[in-house]
């Protein structure tokens, strides 16, 4: 057996691994057990760094990648139908899949042109209230009605990029702060937009499949009507990723990096810096906006106090987590910023402290984040 099959075989071993593990963090339910299991993890992981194991993981996702990709989604369909039947279990991993959608557009800001936004759940809730106010005043199909909760966003974000592109550093951060308090101040005020009570949101509904229903499989097999969130979730995020993946490969993604690493230089080689930064803050946009979109009608009420900035801190996390600019690393720091506070009661109420503390030790210990971007290829997938 050769070593790119031993490593595509420790590749899938991995994600059957992965799987299992999801499969019984999410069902148990004592507190003390789930700390056990976290632990044992933790302890997994630091021993397979060790040995070299994570490493061979790595390279069978960057050397099989089409099939690691396939599998992972198959692996997730296996998750999400071992859960058929429980609405909660559901409702995380739809939750997780969007905020990975949304990620992973803040991922094309921040991880590949160097475009800070702090307001990205402002964005988000761009996304959500054009759902809200398209599904209860017009007949527009909800597929078109999250495109559209994208392009308000990216139409929005279109705006807002004016002030970033005239700042930079700290101050660009400061202006998108600004204007996530300014969005929830103009919801909070805005009678019309249901004011600081917020707005019911139709469920979704396509060519007549109401998703708000349970499927029902002849007179004894009912499922959770949270499978048509999460089916929606998955190909959102699947398509996300694949976007930003195709990005990052191509002359697009270099002219990125270029402006990330140094303005000064790309412009002195004829890079239009503004051109770059606007079309990454678009993109960006619509990816978050989208996810808003469905996030809306899954849920089906939204209020102002959703998208505050201890939100916009949730994905921000998410993204430094990861790895800037790393789209697995965003993969797995999405399931543990969502997850692990809603299955561990004792820091519920104290998630966004944990937030902000993820993200310092973050910045200090770990820039890099959990699975740092590897070296940029200049043609991606050649071998010497």
């Amino acid at each position: 057996m050769t070593d790119k099959s031993k490593d595509m075989l420790i590749g899938l071993a991995a994600i059957v691994l992965g799987s299992v593990f999801l499969i019984t963090f999410i069902a148990i339910e004592d507190q003390v057990e789930i700390l056990v299991l976290i632990a044992l993890t933790a302890i997994a992981v630091v021993v397979s760094a060790r040995m070299g194991i994570s490493k061979r993981i790595s390279e069978a996702f960057s050397s099989n990648e089409p099939l690691m990709n396939g599998a992972v989604v198959v692996a997730l369909l296996m998750v999400t139908l071992w859960f058929r039947e429980d609405h909660f279990p559901l409702l995380m991993i739809a939750t997780v899949m969007l905020y990975l959608t949304a990620c992973l557009g803040l991922n094309i800001q921040f991880g590949y042109t160097g475009v800070v936004n702090f307001a990205g759940a402002a964005f988000f809730g761009v996304g959500c209230y054009t759902a809200a106010v398209l599904n209860q005043h017009t007949a527009i199909p909800h597929l078109m009605v999250v495109v559209l909760g994208g392009v308000a966003a990216a139409l929005i974000g279109s705006i807002l990029i004016l002030p970033v592109l005239r700042t930079r550093g700290h101050y660009a951060a400061v202006v998108t702060i600004a204007f996530g308090i300014l969005f929830k101040t103009f919801l909070e005020v805005n009678d019309t937009l249901g004011g600081p009570q917020g707005l019911k949101v139709p469920g979704m509904e396509i060519m007549g499949w109401n998703f708000n229903s349970n499927i029902e499989i002849g007179d004894e097999i009912e499922l959770s009507f949270y499978l048509n969130y999460v089916a929606i979730g998955l190909i959102l995020s699947v398509l996300a990723f694949a976007l930003t993946r195709r990005v990052e490969r191509s002359w697009i993604g270099l002219s990125l990096d270029a402006v990330r690493l140094d303005e000064t230089a790309a412009a002195c080689f004829g890079i239009n810096i503004k051109h770059w930064k606007i079309t990454a803050f678009t993109l960006g946009n619509f990816l978050v906006g989208m996810a808003g979109a469905v996030f809306a009608m899954m849920l089906g009420f939204i209020a102002p106090t959703n998208f505050a900035f201890g939100d916009s801190l949730i994905l921000v996390s998410i993204v430094l987590l990861g790895g800037m600019g790393s789209p697995w690393g965003t993969v797995v720091a999405a399931g543990l910023v969502i997850l692990l506070p809603e299955k561990l009661q004792a820091i519920q109420e104290y998630r966004f402290l944990l937030y902000a503390v993820v993200v310092i030790l973050i910045l200090l210990f770990r820039p890099q984040g959990l699975l740092p971007r590897g070296l940029r290829e200049y043609v991606p997938g050649w071998r010497g």
